[in-house]
This record gives C-alpha cells, sequence and structure tokens, in this order.
C-alpha cells in the first residue's frame, strides 16, 4: 500500500513538474521545491511522515487530532481526499484517491477569483445524501453527560491572542490589499510571510479582513501552500468568521477540510455552520448540519441546540422546536435562557402570548432566570398588538417577581416598538411617565414618536414633539426633519415641506438622500412628475446622491402621468449611474407602452435594458409579445419568441398562451393547435386561462371537432373537471346549441352540481329559441342520470311545451316529480327558494 502511495505520488509531482518547465513558468524558488521533492521520492526510505512543514501550529504530533481509531493520528494518513467516503470505517485508500498533497505548482495566485464552492457538494446533491427533508432528532441520543463532564474537566483550549498590530501581520495586510495587482514577486514576498506566522498572527490578519470574502481567499491560498497547514485553531476561527455572514458555502466547505483532514471537531463549529446557513436563508440545510453531525459521531451540547431550536423558529417549524427542547431535557441537557428566550419568541410568533408568559414563570423551575430579553420579547409582541394594559402589568411584574427594574432601555424598547407600528399615543404616554421617572429621552426615542405622528397625519403633535426638543435643548437631527418632510408630502402639503427642508438648512442640518426622496414623492403624487425630474437632475449641484429608491419614485410618478418617452429615459440614465430597476418596474414601463399601442418602442427599450446589463426574464419578454398580439403583429410576435431562445430565455405556459389566443383571433387554428402541442411536448401544464382561452376561441368560430381532440390531449396533461361545462356554455352563449347538445353527453358522465347548472344554461338556450321540446329532451337526460332539475325552471319549460302543443311531454315532465320521494322535493323546492341562482341536488339511490 505504502509503495502505491509513493508511485502516485511521485508520478504526479514530476508530471506537473516537467509541464511547468516546459512552458517556462516555473519560478527559482517553485524549481527548488519540486527538484527536492523528487529526489525524496526516488528515496527508497521516502515516507510523508519524515517531510517537515512550515505550519502554524505547534509542533506536537498529537496536537488536536481526532484520536478515534477508524480514523487514525499518524500524518502520513492525514492526506486531503477528495472522496468524502474516504472517512467511512473500514475503507483503504487507493492511490487514485489522492486529489492532492497541499502543493499545486500549477495553482492558482491569491490574486486571481477563487471558486469557494469547488470541491463542496451543492445543496441539491446534500439532499440527495442526507435524505429526508426533515431533521432526525437522534443526534441527541450521541450525548453523554459523563463524557461531557470529563471533556469540561480537560484544558481549555488556547485562546487566540491578539497580534494585530505585530509587524508582520500588518505587513502582509498590506500585501493582500494589493491584490488586484498582482505578481510573482508580490506572491512570493506573501508566501515567505506566510511561513513566518504562528497560529495567532494568521488568526489576526483574518480577523484584519473588513470583508470576510477576502478572509477566505487568503485561507484557502494559505491552504494550498507546499510545506504550510492551518492550526486547528485556525479552522475554528474562520468558521466563527463566516458565521457571522452568508457565505455557508465556504462554511461548509471548511468544516470538510477539518474531517478531511482529522482535525478535531467541536459542536459549535457545526453550530457555527448552522448559523451560517439561517442567514443565507437556507433553513433546510442548516437543520441537516445535525445528520452530518451525527454521522461524524460528534454529540451536541447547549451551544448546538440553542441553535436548533433558534432555526426552528425562524423557518416556522415551532412545533418541531417544541419536540426538540423536550427531547433534549429528557437526554440530559439542561437548557439556559437563551434556550428559554428562543421559545419565547416562538411562542410570540404563534400568538400564543399566555404559553410565552407561562414559560417565564417556569423558567426558575428549569434552572435559569428570566432576563429583561425574555421580558421584551412579550412586551414587543404586546405592543405590537395595542395591549397597552397588560404591557404594564408585565412590567409591574417584572420588577416585582423578577427584581428587574424597567430602566430607560425598557421604556426607550416600548417606545420604539408602539412608533413602529403607528400607536403614537400610546408611545407618546410611555414617553411622559419615562420622563416622570427621571430617565432622559434622547433624540432617537423623540425622533420615533414623530415618525409615527407623521405616518398618522397628525403633523400638529409632530411639530409639537419637534419644538419641545428644541425647547429642552434636544436638537432634531436629520432623521426628525425627514420623517416631518414626508409627514407633509403624505398629506399633499408640498410647502410645508419646502419649508421644512429651509428650516433644516438654516439650523446646519443638510438635506440627505432619504429627505429629498420623500419631497419627490410627494411631488409625484400631485401630478407634478416633471418638477420631480427636474429636482433630480439638479442633484449633483444640490450636492446630494440619489438612490435607486429615488429613481424608481420619479420613473412610477412619470409612469402614472402618462410621460413613458421621459419615464424611459430616466431608466437610461439610471443605468448609467449605476443603478438597475428591477424586473417588475421594466414590466410596468413595458406594459404601458403596450397599453398606448406602442410595442415597437416596448422592444426597443427592453433591448436597451438587456444590452446594458439589466436582467430581463421570461415576463417581461411576455408582456411585449402580447402587446404585438394585440396590434395583430403576430411576424413580429413570433419573432421575438424566438429571441428568446437566443437570450436562453425559454417561453412558459403564459407565452404560450398569449400566441394562441391570437392565433385564434386570426382563425389560425393549424398553427394555434400546433403550438399546444408543442407547449404540452415540452411538459408545460396548461392553466385554468389556458383552457379558458383556448374554449373561447374554437367555440367562436365553430370548430367544436377540432376543440375536443385538443382538449384530450390537454387533460392528459392536467386534469380539468369543469373543461366540457364550459364549452356547453361558450357554445350556448355564441347560440350554437346543436353543437353544445353533443357535447352533453360528456358533461352527464359526473353529474355533479356544476353539471346540473351547465344542463340549466343549454335549457333556458332552447327556450329563449322557441325549442321546448329539445330543453324537454336535456331534462329527461338528467333525470336518467339522477340529477334533479330546477322546480322553477322545469314549471316554466312544462307552460311553454303546453302552449306549444306538446301537453304529453308537459305532464310527463310534472310526473317525474311527482313520483319523486316527498323528502327530495321538498329539498329541491326549499334549495330553489333560498337561493337566487339555480341549484340541483342529486338523487340518492
Amino acid at each position: 500500500m505504502r509503495k502505491t502511495l509513493d508511485r502516485a505520488f511521485k508520478s504526479r509531482v514530476l508530471d506537473q513538474f516537467h509541464k511547468r518547465l516546459d512552458i517556462g513558468k516555473v519560478s527559482p524558488f517553485d524549481a527548488e521545491i519540486a527538484g527536492c521533492l523528487a529526489s525524496d521520492a526516488f528515496c527508497p526510505k521516502y515516507r510523508c511522515k519524515n517531510v517537515i512543514f512550515f505550519s502554524s501550529v505547534n509542533h506536537n504530533a498529537t496536537s488536536n487530532l481526532d484520536t478515534s481509531p477508524l480514523l487514525g493520528t499518524s500524518l502520513e494518513e492525514r492526506c486531503d481526499f477528495d472522496d468524502s467516503k474516504a472517512l467511512d470505517a473500514g475503507k483503504h485508500v487507493n492511490a487514485k484517491d489522492i486529489a492532492d498533497v497541499n502543493y499545486e505548482p500549477s495553482g492558482r495566485h491569491f490574486g486571481e477569483s477563487d471558486d469557494p464552492d469547488e470541491d463542496v457538494e451543492s445543496d441539491e446533491e446534500m439532499e440527495r445524501e442526507d435524505g429526508n427533508a426533515d431533521v432526525e432528532l437522534g443526534v441527541l441520543d450521541l450525548f453523554d453527560r459523563s463524557r461531557e463532564d470529563k471533556e469540561n474537566k480537560k484544558e481549555p483550549l488556547e485562546e487566540a491572542r491578539d497580534e494585530s498590530g505585530h509587524p508582520m501581520v500588518r505587513e502582509t495586510c498590506k500585501l493582500i490589499e494589493l491584490r488586484h495587482k498582482w505578481n510573482r514577486k508580490l506572491e512570493g514576498e506573501l508566501r515567505h510571510l506566510l511561513r513566518c506566522l504562528n497560529s495567532h498572527q494568521v488568526i489576526a490578519v483574518l480577523r484584519s479582513q473588513s470583508d470576510e470574502r477576502i478572509a477566505v481567499n487568503f485561507f484557502y491560498w494559505a491552504d494550498r501552500q507546499w510545506r504550510y497547514r492551518h492550526a486547528p485553531l485556525v479552522y475554528y476561527t474562520m468558521l466563527e468568521l463566516l458565521s457571522k455572514t452568508k457565505l455557508c458555502q465556504s462554511s461548509r466547505r471548511v468544516l470538510r477540510l477539518m474531517i478531511r483532514r482529522r482535525i478535531s471537531r467541536r459542536p459549535q463549529d457545526f453550530a457555527y455552520l448552522m448559523v451560517s446557513y439561517s442567514r443565507a436563508g437556507k433553513l433546510r440545510s442548516a437543520m441537516r448540519v445535525l445528520n452530518l453531525m451525527q454521522k461524524d459521531g460528534c454529540a451536541p451540547d447547549l451551544c448546538v441546540c440553542n441553535t436548533t431550536i433558534h432555526v426552528l423558529i425562524m423557518a416556522k417549524r415551532f412545533e418541531k422546536a417544541l419536540r426538540f427542547f423536550d427531547r433534549m431535557q429528557r437526554v440530559g441537557i439542561t437548557p439556559d435562557v437563551v434556550t428559554c428566550n428562543c421559545l419565547i419568541k416562538g411562542f410570540c410568533d404563534a400568538n400564543r402570548v399566555g404559553d410565552a408568559m407561562k414559560m417565564i414563570r417556569e423558567m426558575p423551575l428549569k434552572g435559569s432566570l428570566p432576563d429583561k430579553i425574555s421580558y421584551y420579547t412579550v412586551i414587543s409582541f404586546l405592543c405590537k398588538e395595542k395591549r397597552v394594559g397588560e404591557v404594564r402589568d408585565l412590567l409591574k411584574e417584572m420588577k416585582i417577581k423578577d427584581n428587574l427594574i424597567p430602566d430607560p432601555v425598557t421604556y426607550s424598547t416600548v417606545i420604539h416598538v408602539l412608533s413602529k407600528h403607528g400607536h403614537a399615543d400610546e408611545a407618546l404616554e410611555f414617553f411622559r411617565e419615562s420622563e416622570e421617572k427621571g430617565f432622559r429621552v434622547d433624540k432617537v426615542g423623540y425622533s420615533a414618536i414623530v415618525h409615527a405622528f407623521c405616518l398618522d397625519g397628525r403633523m400638529e403633535e409632530a411639530k409639537e414633539i419637534v419644538n419641545e426638543m428644541l425647547f429642552k435643548g434636544c436638537l432634531p437631527d436629520v432623521v426628525t426633519y425627514s420623517a416631518v418632510v414626508n409627514g407633509f408630502c403624505r398629506i399633499g402639503k408640498i410647502d410645508q415641506a419646502r419649508k421644512m427642508l429651509k428650516h433644516m438648512y438654516k439650523n446646519g442640518f443638510k438635506p440627505n438622500t432619504v429627505t429629498y426622496t420623500s419631497l419627490l414623492n410627494g411631488l409625484c403624487r400631485i401630478g407634478s412628475s416633471l418638477e420631480a425630474l427636474e429636482m433630480l437632475n439638479k442633484s449633483e449641484v444640490e450636492w446630494w446622491t440619489p438612490s435607486v429608491v429615488t429613481y424608481s419614485v420619479v420613473m412610477h410618478g412619470l409612469r402614472r402621468e402618462g410621460k413613458l418617452k421621459e419615464a424611459c429615459e430616466l431608466v437610461m440614465q439610471m443605468l448609467g449611474n449605476g443603478f438597475f430597476p428591477t424586473t417588475v418596474e421594466i414590466n410596468l414601463l413595458i406594459h404601458a407602452l403596450c397599453r398606448d399601442g406602442k410595442p415597437g418602442d416596448a422592444k426597443k427599450f427592453m433591448e436597451d435594458c438587456q444590452s446594458k446589463g439589466c436582467t430581463i426574464n421570461v415576463v417581461n419578454f411576455t408582456t411585449v409579445i402580447h402587446g404585438f398580439c394585440q396590434e395583430g403583429d403576430l411576424e413580429s410576435a413570433f419573432s421575438l419568441l424566438d429571441d428568446m431562445y437566443l437570450s436562453n430565455r425559454h417561453p412558459d405556459v403564459v407565452t404560450y398562451t398569449v400566441i394562441v389566443d391570437a392565433l385564434g383571433k386570426k382563425g389560425k387554428f393549424e398553427k394555434a393547435t400546433e403550438l399546444v402541442k408543442k407547449m404540452l411536448h415540452r411538459g408545460f401544464i396548461p392553466t385554468p386561462v389556458t383552457y379558458r382561452m383556448v374554449i373561447h376561441r374554437y367555440c367562436e368560430k365553430g370548430r367544436v371537432e377540432d376543440l375536443l381532440k385538443l382538449l384530450e390531449k390537454m387533460l392528459v396533461r392536467q386534469e380539468f373537471g369543469t373543461a366540457y361545462n364550459q364549452v356547453i356554455e361558450k357554445l350556448c352563449a355564441f347560440g350554437k346549441l346543436d353543437e353544445a347538445y353533443k357535447v352533453l353527453g360528456k358533461v352527464l358522465r359526473t353529474a355533479s352540481k356544476s353539471d346540473a347548472h351547465t344542463c340549466h344554461i343549454l335549457m333556458e338556450s332552447y327556450m329563449k329559441k322557441g325549442l321546448p321540446l329539445q330543453s324537454y329532451k336535456v331534462a329527461c337526460r338528467m333525470f336518467h342520470r339522477n340529477l334533479i332539475p330546477d322546480m322553477k325552471l322545469c314549471q316554466k319549460l312544462s307552460s311553454n311545451l303546453i302552449a306549444e302543443g306538446h301537453s304529453d311531454e308537459g305532464g310527463r315532465l310534472l310526473i317525474k316529480y311527482r313520483n319523486l320521494p316527498l323528502d327530495t322535493v321538498l329539498a329541491v323546492w326549499q334549495e330553489s327558494r333560498n337561493t337566487k341562482r339555480r341549484s340541483t341536488i342529486k338523487l340518492l339511490p
């Protein structure tokens, strides 16, 4: 086995070395290393364990290595394999399994882009690997109280020292900042510095990066360097940094590297990965980390349990969180205040404030006292529901039972939550109460109340609060003034808003983007979008920078006033300044252009947006195609359909429905039928709109036979119970009663209420045309299918039959009612009396 590994390793290194040497890309330093490696490889006593690595780890052969007998601890076995199954017990490693040996002469430079998901399974692969979507709570069975006590008695892991001020750390950070103009010399200097850094200094470099993505790239780059390996503490720090971001795939890759390289995994490392997944919104993947943890044999601790409960509550799986909470207590994990606070939040989110209060009262029995966060969570929910009396009772209980005296933070929380949800009077009431207790409210609290009054349109009260701020020496800031400006604009008082802007300048406050956006929105509300556009164009002169929201506000104002040309020009200006409108905003403009009969301009506008890097989706294409179809320009519609494929945008069922409708309107049913078959062949499921459109167009032109054949193919793809009912009703509307009568057999197969309603429509249509005998035939077929026609309709039909000289048929129709059971007749009569629409019931056997 060892000889096989030696030969594979020697062959890989020599091949890479000769390739690089042939093309002249080997630096002297790399050539020296590779030459030494090659000479060692030819040595018969060559062993990986004899190589002395430059490392940030302390030179201790057993330091932080996984001592599992299944994994082994020798340096020789700690190679990095791409095969994730290499961790399975009893599996031997062949030479072909070797993926890398920490040396990549042809690898990437640090400044180049590094795919963080390289060698990492996708989420879809992980889903297939883990099987069930629901989390398996079996990971809690790994918990062992005795083992936890032993681990707690162990010496704690050495904490990272703060080495951020070390000269080598600062020099390394300077070189990393030059990554955009990277060259071999700079990379050689960085490589040299890396080998001089200890683990604490590497951690300091990682923590010094302003962007965690740069830290991840440095971590990967360093990991690829020859004769260097990260210390376990570096892995732990990297996971901790990534847990504060949404870079969940990078976090997962780091954890996998730890597993492959036999680095000891702590429960909090898995918790870091769960937090990273939850920040990225991948809550199901976060829960699957427990399965990974269970496979790894790592027992959960309280940190993992708290993270799990938090993720379950974020995923709206509160009942599962309660089951997990109960299970963790049964295996011996004692919850703390963080656990209970998570559950209290879950109770409040589920509108179960009573259970939340019960949890607070039972917390001392579980070994943890409630803190202010416990009460603040419930208070925030009560403030949202405007239950002020219960808030006061809770503040008293908080003080008496748990000795938690309300402080300025408590009142500030109540004021902000009430103001946020528009309860201005209640917020002001608590504001006065806090002042009476001697708590000083800052400008943030004042601004919150001002904002609440402005949202309600109560500008006089808002102005009084601002004057009170000035009187007490608490100067309003730009946020307060912006709220007042927005309030005046919401009620249409633009002149007052302008005066407030002047007042801001007078008091030394410069309006910001939010202030100007509020003013522009107010101008667009009163129909002065051109004035808003002019003010927007003067933004550079007045020294303020518009945002994407600013452009959107003015664009929508121009669109609502029908100034589409100016709106499209503003979008182009917006794109030129680096702001991108959403696909919804683009579609609104496209729809407005098409509604004005300008699909050509809409197409040009869409193409211009796409050429400038704006995202265009299938809805935008479909809207333009619909505009061409409305104008009857099918050639342009089909041309744009082809352009969709060239732009890698595939039409959906709505696109096909629009074009089929246009073809049916033009009477081109052969092409329409082919297009529907093409849609079905591509796997699209017809929607109810598709069925209604096809039925309408084919019935309008009397193409009933073609329609029935097409419906059979469509119903195979997607069942639509009322398809034939709509065919009969549509044929009746177009006066084609004979064709409708031929389809009646397909409707009466199910004998449902909707079928009876369709039969009533057909009967009434025959009676309106003076054909009561045909209506009588429909009624007889209904009786034959155990359906009872509407009593009033049958009485009217009987009268028409007798008047037309068909007294026998009229009499037989009434006799059919007399032969029915009394309860059925009374039920039919009562139902027809109580409802305005025609109704029926199914005849019981």
